[in-house]
């Protein structure tokens, strides 16, 4: 009897510490999108089942909601160091690259029709450029280094008289490179002091301190899906008296500048999301730091990995929470979904561009050899990243590559 209860009791152990092993997971997806806080599905909820008056309204149901709208505005220009007046919300990052570089273009026109960017630059900023190409400017793809660093001779040598507008992101999205915005800016603005500069900072912000007027931004983009907040909104930046066209037209809420209703549970989480990234910002970015030096130090142990964009003097120089690796032999879609098959969830590049396969233009802009351009896999953390999960990951890897490789071999 006492052997019956022994076997019952070793079996039953044996499914739990089976069911904890399947319901171990790794999201390292984090530049796709993060979980929102606690505090932001919090407030969101409290405005779609209790303050969810339309902010146009003038009765006591739209003036509560409006307040959402005001004190989110206040949140993110008080952490911008700007006047509240000079954000306007937007549906997300996408919309709000488009309105800086369509809007800036229409309203300067008459000034000149050269537009500079680099050649590494996110699906929402490079295609809204085709587009004004279509429409008669003329753009000018700037080279990179192999870490991702703008060539500043060749951004010296593209500025004209003519040149209208300077679109660059700070973080990119695949490799984590980071710019040196303020050396930028200051190097458009002495060559010319009327280029409107553009910054997509959607993985930059709440991973840096960002004070655009202190660094020379006259415009900059920001989704709240990368920080904890919710998808569907983000803002943009206009600094004051930037001269740029509103395009999108209607009921003239934002002043004109970006009408249509305002998205309240939204603009309220995104509020909540700037303020709650921003507390303790400094230990959390240390911490991811810690997290990404430590990932790359598992990952190199494994055979056939390249850490790319990331031989510069200190670690800092990157974004704290990108990590590209090309694994050899291996195609990433493959080993994406065998990773994904044991709970380990990553990217086999931008996200956005996800549903149009192709080699990355950023890859090879930075020199990754031909082989490895179909063979590299971006991971991403966030502030809820833990060092289990990191571990987790690197097992998966460590049981994986050789089975993938085996395969591939024949």
């Amino acid at each position: 009897m006492g052997t019956q209860v022994n076997e019952k009791h070793q079996d039953k152990q044996a499914y739990q510490d089976k069911q904890a092993y399947q319901d171990k997971h790794a999201y390292l997806d984090n530049a796709a999108t993060t979980r929102v806080f606690d505090s932001v599905r919090d407030i969101m909820m409290q405005t779609l089942e209790e303050d969810y008056g339309n902010p146009s309204s003038m009765h006591a149901k739209g003036i509560n909601a409006e307040k959402y709208i005001t004190n989110a505005k206040n949140i993110i220009a008080k952490n911008l160091k700007v006047d509240a007046k000079e954000i306007v919300f937007t549906s997300g990052g996408t919309e709000s690259n488009n309105m800086a570089l369509i809007g800036t273009a229409l309203a300067n026109n008459r000034t000149g029709k050269h537009i500079i960017t680099t050649n590494i630059e996110h699906p929402s900023v490079h295609n809204p450029l085709i587009f004004l190409e279509d429409c008669g400017y003329e753009v000018t793809y700037l080279p990179v280094d192999g870490n991702g660093k703008v060539r500043m001779d060749k951004l010296e040598a593209a500025i004209r008289t003519d040149t209208i507008l300077v679109s660059i992101m700070y973080v990119n999205n695949e490799v984590g490179a980071v710019e040196d915005i303020e050396a930028i800016s200051k190097l458009i603005k002495s060559k010319n002091a009327n280029t409107v500069f553009h910054v997509d900072a959607i993985q930059a912000f709440g991973k840096f301190k960002i004070y655009p007027k202190r660094l020379g931004i006259d415009l900059m983009s920001v989704s709240g899906h990368k920080i904890h907040g919710p998808k569907g909104v983000g803002f943009l930046y206009i600094r004051d008296k930037v001269k740029i066209k509103p395009i999108i037209y209607g009921g003239e809420q934002q002043k004109g500048m970006r009408s249509g209703t305002e998205n309240v549970p939204g603009i309220a989480g995104l509020g909540k999301a700037v303020e709650e990234i921003y507390t303790n910002h400094d230990d959390k970015i240390a911490n991811l730091y810690e997290l990404k030096q430590y990932f790359i130090d598992e990952i190199r142990k494994l055979e056939g990995t390249t850490v790319n964009a990331v031989d510069l003097p200190t670690l800092r120089e990157t974004a704290p929470h990108i990590v590209s690796v090309s694994f050899d032999g291996i195609r990433s879609e493959v080993l994406l979904h065998s990773l994904e098959d044991k709970g380990v969830y990553i990217s086999s590049g931008s996200a956005c561009a996800s549903n149009h396969p192709g080699l990355s233009g950023t890859l090879r802009a930075i020199g990754v050899k031909k082989e490895l351009l179909d063979s590299t896999i971006r991971f991403s953390f966030s502030v809820n990243t833990t060092k289990e999960e990191i571990d987790f990951a690197i097992e998966q890897l460590s049981e994986i590559l050789p089975v993938l490789r085996r395969y591939t071999r024949h």
